[in-house]
């Protein structure tokens, strides 16, 4: 387990990787460099894995996009066209080009290779996470967030680390066990958030809410604390659910707000598309925060783990141009270590049997 001082870290690493919404840097640099080795290690020796970390890190290039006078713009398109997989042969040639110049004819094939693999490595884990990845665009502007990791994950990230160390040595046989620990534990995640999931219809059964749509989504840095949100006429209900491997199930309630819906825009035809944009982004989880009704969050990510404070969000601005305001809130986050960690453990007392 990882100690309450090393949570704090992490929890200030986390507000800085919910900025981009994506798996953090390190961990998307680590896979593509161990991925790359694995499959072109052989031809290409330790280049490899210097490819594979910059083709890995290449499609997070997409936050450059954004605009003054579209606030919206940026969190239409991160994790847009250059997280998809169609793309990614395109990006990972790019990503490996610099490279190609120093290697014979016969391994730039293998470079281009590398590149690819690393690349797609990037969109599959970003869509493991919450936030919600474009894999099948221009074809499709569903955002998919299998919601099974974390962005931060200390000990999926220790595994790649073991990944890179054995292909530094040459350790292939180690290198593929790496990778299949890691598929394993995105698998754990996945049983995980089943768990949660039937937890949530339980608890929402058990109050006599008629459950319109849920989700649960994972925790920083664990497996075990599920963050829950489902919706029940006209109202989001959100709560904490801890599952143990064993089967035990716990929960706390956070609280419960009213869904946000577009007629809060008005007639305005621009804000009205804000709006959408906005509810499309943000799987249609809207809530005011209930410390400034002036914004409109994003009900899937909280500042607080104990009450609901959006991380981000909109404001309508009527008279300005532009007329919407893109409220970003990141750095009052606080890092709440021991909260967590006592969540973690099963100490908290405000966690109680299923009803």
């Amino acid at each position: 387990m990882i100690a309450a001082g090393q949570y704090r870290w992490l929890c200030v690493e986390a507000s800085a990787a919910h900025t981009l919404g994506a798996l953090d840097p390190l961990t998307h640099a680590l896979a593509g460099a161990t991925i790359a080795w694995v499959t072109t290690g052989s031809r290409l020796g330790r280049r490899a894995l210097v490819i594979g970390a910059a083709a890995a890190l290449l499609p997070d290039a997409d936050v450059l996009i954004r605009s003054a006078a579209d606030p919206l713009l940026a969190i239409e398109h991160h994790r847009g066209f250059t997280h998809s997989f169609l793309f990614a042969p395109v990006g990972g040639v790019i990503s490996a080009l610099p490279f190609m110049a120093r290697l014979e004819n016969a391994q730039r094939r293998w470079a281009a290779l590398a590149g690819i693999l690393a690349y797609a490595s990037h969109a599959l884990l970003d869509g493991a996470t919450t936030y919600g990845t474009q894999w099948f665009w221009p074809f499709s502007r569903t955002r998919v967030g299998l919601d099974i990791i974390s962005i931060i994950d200390p000990a999926f990230t220790f595994l790649l680390i073991l990944g890179v160390v054995a292909a530094w040595f040459a350790r292939r046989s180690v290198a593929i066990l790496v990778l299949a620990l890691c598929l394993a534990w995105l698998g754990a995640g996945f049983m995980q958030r089943e768990r949660a999931a039937a937890a949530q219809a339980r608890l929402a059964a058990a109050r006599g809410d008629r459950l319109a749509r849920g989700e649960v989504f994972p925790t920083i840095g664990n497996t075990l604390v599920w963050r829950s949100i489902y919706e029940s006429g006209g109202t989001l209900r959100i709560d904490r659910i801890r599952v143990t491997w064993a089967g035990n199930v716990t929960y706390a309630a956070t609280g419960a707000v009213p869904l946000a819906t577009v007629e809060e825009a008005g007639n305005d035809a621009r804000l009205r598309r804000d709006f959408e944009r906005f509810a499309w982004f943000s799987g249609g989880w809207l809530a005011r925060a209930p410390s400034d009704p002036t914004v409109i969050g994003d009900a899937r990510y909280s500042l607080r783990t104990n009450r609901y404070e959006p991380v981000w969000g909109i404001r309508f601005r009527r008279e300005a141009d532009p007329p919407i305001e893109w409220v970003n809130r990141t750095r009052e986050r606080k890092p709440e270590a021991a909260q967590l960690w006592n969540e973690i453990r099963g100490h908290d007392p405000a966690f109680q049997p299923l009803p």
